[in-house]
Formats: structure tokens, C-alpha cells, sequence
């Protein structure tokens, strides 16, 4: 192999410790750049439901797809060995998915059941004051209960292949004939399911969940300045806008955005779903800005909001808003003003383009206008009247930022589809390498490959699952514990569709063996066991510790039954 040259069987101990490591970091750093450059096409509305529905499910199963096609490749009898590394990365990554992280999900997303509620998860505020396992858990959603429906539902394949697997012996050439037609009707079973599942996905792409994990990567990116507030709201109020349009049209209705005042003043008034997606957006931003706790911005803080969020406008443009958005004349604005100022000045980028094309390296802004995080401005003291003269010039960061919103969502493409390209590609080297590793790992270690796998190569390319995962479980809101559940069955599932249709493909054109029964039964047994778990309507944290078992007992499960005489 050309990339890299070293051969596992050629280091000692300590290089194949290193070889290892190496390969893993390498494989987890491309998943995660798959999984960055996938979350950035959510920020192009155009995109955003295909890349929910197609794009994400699709490359989430790459590093684990490509683990198993080289683990089936090269010479026959050496496939045929290596194959198990295969499947054993298929298996681990299953069944890890279904019990690790969704056991550390509802330990992170843990509240209250409401004892007056008939011990139903209770999401109001305080979310957690018990210390008890069993009074405490998360609330399963009729999502979760679909994604396990059509977990279950993509196991059929296994069934397939597994059945005539089990009246079937001798060598690898008898055994790889007798299950040849299993594997192709797998085959094409496994590419109908992935294009259903898809498809059920793309359908479903504006539903709650798929919308809250939209929203989650747009404050995500405003949160660290990577776009302006135009650049990640502009297109997405337009597409609402254009929605509204049609849905006006249909009815035979000439309604149109109205005056904030009635007609007094030229401001725009946002429709209620274009408000409350902004809220949805925006409103942490407010509770931030809101030094003082007051329940409203002054001027001085909406400027540091809109200068945070690197939006270069005109001070005299900012207070002509601001005083018409402020129609009690109090000089401050309250939620819903907050909102119908940020709409109005992302419509106002719509007509002017007031963000300078710069291809400068460094841009000076007026003095007032600080560039600090909202984490930064939390002291009181920054809004004082009298420290306004030392305040320093500052630089807008040179990124997205100086760019009109038009060119930061063509600049967001081609970042999103290079970072995709560039992770695939890492994979598809390494993958192959990281095979070889394993395998040497297991043959030194007198073990089986698939123990090896098993354990080892979910760690490698299931690492933005489980991140993820954690991250919208910790929110302790029952669309992000969804989120974070349905994520992971929809993991289940595409290594049920797209995974295994590469080992009935390997078993059919490259005259390979299917011999993995007692894998097989632990595979098929987890996801039947989550499935029964993911239909209740609710889940302890007692229950989590329970799920989380089945990792490790999976393992000794495949041992049982292969020291019953199980291949």
C-alpha cells in the first residue's frame, strides 16, 4: 500500500500501539470534519432538507461502510479472515450506538418524574432535584418510537442471509455458492430500505426535530462569529417569506407585512413564524445582551449586539430603527421590539448592500462598537457612559464575516463540501490501514478479530455520534433528548441498510462466506431489545444503566454462542 508504508507486521509492541493510536486519531478527526462540513450545509436553507434528510445519514456511515469494504478486499483467503474486522465493526458500531451513548443521553438529559403526573417526566422548571435513579429519566416521543419501528424494520436483510446460513457447511467456495442468491436478494432488500429510509427522511426533514437541529447548528455558528447575523438569517427568512407568499396565494389573500405602528413608520412587522423562528434563534442572544436583567435592551446594547454579531450598519440607520422599534419612547426595547428590529434590519441587507465586499486583511470600526462575545460583556461595567472614551479600536475577525450574506452562503458551500471531500478522502486511505492494525492486533493477541474490532472501531468512527448525542441530551428538553435518541437509531438504521448491503455485495461479487452467526443473533437481539425499551413512553435512568450493559454483554453473548458451536 502506498499511503502509509508501514506494515503492522513489520513494528513491535509499542509501533503497533502507536500505528493504532495514529489511525484512530486520524479516522476520528475525518469523521468529525464529515460531520462539521454536513452540519455548515444547514445553514444554506436551500439545502437544508436534503442534507438533513440524505446528506447526514449518508456520510455518518461512511467511516464505518468503508471499514468494512477493506476489510473484505485484497487477496480471497486473506478477505475471507479480515472480513471479521468487518463485521465486527459493524456490530460494535450497533450496537455501542444503541447502549453507550444513548445511556449517557438520558443520564444527561435526566428530570423529575411528576409524582401528580403518574410519574411522567416533568420538564418545568426545576428540571432535576431528585439524587433518585429510579424517579428520574427522560420522556420517549413518538419519533423515537418511529426510528425504533424502522430499526427493526431494516433488520430483515440479516434474516436473509442468516437463515440459510445456519443449514450450511464446509468450506469457504461451498458455503459462499449455497448463500450467493441470499446474499444478492439481501443486496437489493438492504438498497431499497436505504432509499426508503432516505426518503422517509427527507419527507419528515421540516419536522420538529429535524428543524431543532437546524436551529441548534445556526446559534452554534453565530455563538462563535463564523457568519453574521444576515449572513445566517438572511436566506431562511426569505424562504419563510416566500412560503407565506404561496400559502397567500392559495387563499386568496392580498395580506401583506404591516407598518409595526399602523402605518406611521416604514418598519416591518414579522409574521408569527418568522418571529418565532427568530426567538428561537435570537433569544438567548437578548437574555445576554441584557446585562442588567431588566427584560429590555437600551441602545447602547443593541449595538453591541449587532456589532457582535458583525453586522457593520450605519449608526444613524441602527438609531432610526431603533427609535421606531422603541414606540413607547422609553429607550430601551423589550423581546418581541428586539425581534422586529433584527427582522427589519435583516430585510434592510436585502435592498442595501451595506457590508463592504473587503478583501482588506483588517477593518476599523467606530469606537462604541466593541467586537466581544456575548460571554464577554457579562460585567456592567463595559455599558458604563464615562469609560466609552477608552474604549480601543478593535478588528472584525477576517472571515465569513466581511462578506455580503449572499457570498457567506456561497462561502459556507464550498468550506461545507471541502471539508467533506477532504474527510472522505482521509477515510478512504486510512480505512484500509486501520484494517490491517486490527487485524495484526488480534493475531498477536491470540484473539478473534471481531473482539478486536468489536471494541476498537467504534471509538474511532462513531466519535461525532456520541458527541452529539451528549450535546442536545444536556439541554434536558424533551425535542433535544429526541434529537439525540432518534439520531442514534437513525445511525442503527443506515448501518442496517447501507453497511450491511456492503457485505452482501462482498459475499455475492467477490465469492466471500457469510459465517457470523453468533454476531449476527447479538446484532439483531440488541436492536430488539431497544426497540421494546424505545417504545415506552418513558425511560429511567435506571433503565439507561440497563442499556448500557448490553454492550458488554453482547460480547459475552457472541462468546456463549460460539463456544456453543455457533460460527
Amino acid at each position: 500500500m502506498a499511503i502509509p508504508t508501514i506494515d503492522p507486521a513489520d513494528v513491535g509492541a509499542s509501533g503497533l500501539a502507536w500505528l493504532l493510536f495514529s489511525y484512530g486519531y486520524i479516522l476520528c478527526y475525518a469523521s468529525n470534519l464529515i460531520s462539521e462540513g454536513s452540519d455548515l450545509l444547514l445553514l444554506v436553507p436551500s439545502l437544508a432538507g436534503l442534507v438533513g434528510g440524505v446528506v447526514l445519514p449518508f456520510l455518518g456511515a461512511v467511516p464505518d461502510g468503508t471499514i468494512m469494504l477493506f476489510s473484505g478486499l485484497g487477496d480471497i483467503e486473506k478477505a475471507q479472515e479480515t472480513l471479521s474486522v468487518g463485521v465486527g465493526a459493524l456490530a460494535g458500531s450497533t450496537i455501542m450506538l444503541l447502549t453507550v451513548p444513548w445511556a449517557l443521553s438520558v443520564y444527561r438529559g435526566r428530570v423529575d418524574f411528576d409524582e401528580l403526573n403518574e410519574m411522567e417526566p416533568s420538564y418545568k422548571q426545576p428540571k432535576l432535584t431528585s439524587s433518585s435513579f429510579s424517579d428520574t429519566g427522560v420522556a420517549l416521543s413518538t419519533e423515537v418510537h418511529h426510528g425504533a419501528k424502522m430499526m427493526m424494520l431494516t433488520t430483515l436483510p440479516y434474516f436473509l442471509i442468516q437463515i440459510p446460513a445456519f443449514f450450511l457447511s464446509g468450506d469457504r467456495e461451498t458455503v459462499s455458492e449455497g448463500e450467493k442468491k441470499w446474499a444478492l436478494a439481501g443486496f437489493v432488500i438492504c438498497i431499497i430500505f436505504f432509499i426508503f429510509y432516505l426518503y422517509t427522511q427527507v419527507k419528515m426533514s421540516n419536522d420538529s426535530t429535524h428543524k431543532l437541529r437546524r436551529m441548534a447548528v445556526i446559534k452554534e455558528t453565530l455563538k462563535k462569529g463564523a457568519l453574521s447575523l444576515c449572513g445566517a438569517l438572511q436566506e431562511e427568512v426569505r424562504n419563510l417569506e416566500e412560503k407565506e407568499t404561496i400559502r397567500r396565494m392559495s387563499i386568496a389573500s392580498d395580506t401583506e407585512n404591516t407598518p409595526l405602528n399602523g402605518g406611521i413608520n416604514t418598519l416591518l412587522q414579522p409574521s408569527a413564524e418568522i418571529a418565532e423562528f427568530l426567538k428561537s434563534i435570537l433569544g438567548d442572544a437578548f437574555r445576554a445582551y441584557d446585562v442588567d436583567g431588566n427584560g429590555n435592551l437600551n441602545q447602547k446594547e443593541f449595538k453591541i449586539f449587532l456589532t457582535d454579531f458583525h453586522e457593520s450598519i450605519d449608526p444613524e440607520t441602527v438609531d432610526n430603527v431603533f427609535e421606531e422599534v422603541d414606540t413607547d419612547r422609553s429607550g430601551s426595547i423589550e423581546y418581541d421590539e428586539f425581534i422586529a428590529a433584527c427582522y427589519n434590519i435583516i430585510k434592510s441587507q436585502e435592498k442595501t448592500k451595506i457590508i463592504e465586499k473587503s478583501q482588506e486583511k483588517t477593518k476599523i470600526i467606530e469606537p462604541e462598537r466593541l467586537t466581544r462575545r456575548a460571554t464577554e460583556i457579562v460585567g456592567v461595567n463595559i455599558l458604563d457612559d464615562d469609560k466609552e472614551e477608552e474604549e480601543e479600536e478593535e478588528e472584525v475577525p477576517e472571515d465569513l464575516t466581511a462578506l455580503s450574506p449572499k457570498e457567506q452562503q456561497r462561502a459556507i458551500i464550498r468550506r461545507a463540501f471541502s471539508m467533506l471531500i477532504i474527510g472522505t478522502a482521509i477515510v478512504l486511505i486510512f480505512s484500509d490501514p486501520m484494517v490491517e492494525v486490527l487485524s495484526e492486533i488480534a493475531a498477536r493477541a491470540n484473539v478473534p478479530p471481531f473482539y478486536v474490532s468489536f471494541i476498537l472501531a467504534p471509538v474511532a468512527a462513531n466519535a461525532s455520534e456520541v458527541i452529539a448525542s451528549q450535546y442536545y441530551a444536556a439541554k434536558k428538553t424533551r425535542k433535544t433528548i429526541t434529537v439525540a435518541l432518534t439520531a442514534l437509531e437513525g445511525a442503527a438504521s443506515m448501518n442496517n441498510t447501507f453497511c450491511l448491503s456492503i457485505f452482501m455485495g462482498l459475499i455475492y461479487f467477490r465469492g466471500l462466506a457469510w459465517q457470523f452467526s453468533a454476531e449476527t443473533i447479538a446484532i439483531v437481539s440488541v436492536q430488539l431489545v431497544m426497540c421494546v425499551f424505545a417504545h415506552r413512553s418513558k425511560m429511567s435512568t435506571s433503565t439507561g444503566f440497563v442499556v448500557l450493559s448490553l454492550f458488554p454483554l453482547s460480547v459475552i453473548f457472541v462468546a456463549l454462542l460460539e463456544y456453543c458451536g455457533l460460527d
